[in-house]
């Protein structure tokens, strides 16, 4: 039936709705032969925000990184990113509120057959501020439809990061121009730290916003 579909989708867009536990209904489609999960006004996974993502991806010395982070893991398409562009099979950690947006990874996207993965369904907030683990490269992708939540965007939150930051910090600041004075707040905090070296990314695939933040060489955690 999926190969059906596959076939089908390059004549015409193939959707199934799911309900989610955050974001409303979402869309499983299947489009010119690849399958992608987008929200009403947004896309979640294995459309443009994986681009977006590999975007800034690509400034990651991945010599260096053997854990990664994930807060917000959506259908996985990050994860696939790391293993089939940039060859990372190390140590994936993957944080996701919505049980029903992990399920969806799992069926449709078949994000189980990664062995290096591990899924905690958690409140990013929540699992970043009581964690006492390092992590070498942490991605930040934290969306309830196409709104990043006010907690994410805390010094709170920040400072929490720069904690258990071991090397690389990508934060995804969305493309939503209400959130961007909102979002400054992030790009200020890190600048203000001394720990960090800090690059902006505007319109990434046109559209998107990337903060990318390096541990400067000679400081400690």
């Amino acid at each position: 039936m999926n190969k059906l579909k596959q076939i089908l989708s390059y004549l015409w867009p193939i959707t199934a709705k799911k309900d989610s536990d955050f974001s409303g209904k979402l869309e499983v489609t299947w489009i010119d032969g690849k399958k992608v999960l987008d929200t009403k006004n947004a896309n979640y996974s294995y459309g443009a925000l994986q681009k977006v993502l590999e975007n800034g991806l690509n400034f990651i010395d991945f010599r260096q990184i053997e854990s990664v982070l994930i807060l917000g893991l959506g259908g996985g398409s990050v994860v696939r990113s790391l293993q089939e562009k940039f060859n990372f099979f190390g140590k994936i950690y993957a944080v996701e509120i919505d049980k029903k947006i992990i399920d969806i990874a799992k069926t449709e996207f078949d994000i189980s057959a990664i062995k290096n993965l591990n899924i905690h369904k958690s409140d990013a907030f929540d699992f970043v501020k009581n964690r006492d683990q390092f992590y070498d490269l942490i991605i930040v992708d934290l969306f309830i439809d196409a709104e990043i939540p006010e907690a994410f965007l805390s010094e709170e939150f920040c400072q929490n990061l720069s904690e258990i930051c071991q090397n690389s910090l990508l934060f995804n600041l969305g493309f939503n121009q209400k959130a961007g004075d909102k979002s400054k707040k992030v790009t200020q905090f890190f600048k203000a730290d001394e720990k960090f070296k800090v690059e902006e990314f505007e319109k990434v695939e046109d559209i998107n916003r990337l903060l990318l933040a390096k541990r400067n060489r000679f400081t400690s955690i």
